[in-house]
């Protein structure tokens, strides 16, 4: 009987480690997606940001390397979507940081960046500038307008869910 006793609490004392420990890992790493309002350093328009220079991804993505066909000098695996959540407006209305990056390996700068986006709309406004919906799943960015090799362009919007993002066409300049 007493015997049986001591299993019970060595089972429950165990359990409760790995518990524990569980819940540490999980910590950590939603520690990593984490976003902190300090990480974008240049000006604002109406919570909209246009980021030049180093950027800390909210979001962790295994990048591909383009199939490059010769000649070409970009394609649309070159241009990495990173998305996540921040603090919601005070509604309570859940917002989202959105990175778009130039990441060409031959220096390339690119225009025409068109995303498929679904019937994207924010209840916060976006600048029309750098992210706007043209017609159903089809968003431009940066009006059109290059975004240099290793340049970040940065947004928020609110909504109850987040858009599925991602590249739809891009024209190399």
């Amino acid at each position: 009987m007493r015997g049986s006793s001591i299993n019970r609490r060595f089972v429950v004392v165990l359990a409760l480690a790995v518990v524990g420990v569980m819940l540490l890992v999980l910590a950590s790493l939603s520690g990593d997606l984490g976003v902190s309002h300090g990480f974008i350093s240049s000006s604002s328009e109406i919570g909209n940001y246009k980021v030049r220079g180093p950027h800390r991804k909210l979001l962790r993505r295994a990048m591909k390397e383009p199939n490059r066909i010769w000649g070409e000098r970009c394609s649309t695996a070159d241009i990495v979507i990173s998305q996540g959540p921040t603090d919601p407006l005070p509604s309570g209305i859940p917002t989202y940081t959105v990175e778009i990056m130039n990441v060409c390996v031959t220096g390339c700068d690119i225009s025409g960046i068109h995303l498929n986006c679904g019937w994207f709309s924010s209840a916060h406004l976006v600048n029309p500038k750098i992210f706007k919906r043209l017609r159903y799943n089809d968003c431009l960015v940066n009006n059109g307008k290059p975004l240099a090799n290793g340049d970040t362009i940065s947004f928020q919007y609110a909504n109850t869910f987040l858009y599925p993002l991602s590249v739809s066409s891009v024209v190399c300049s």
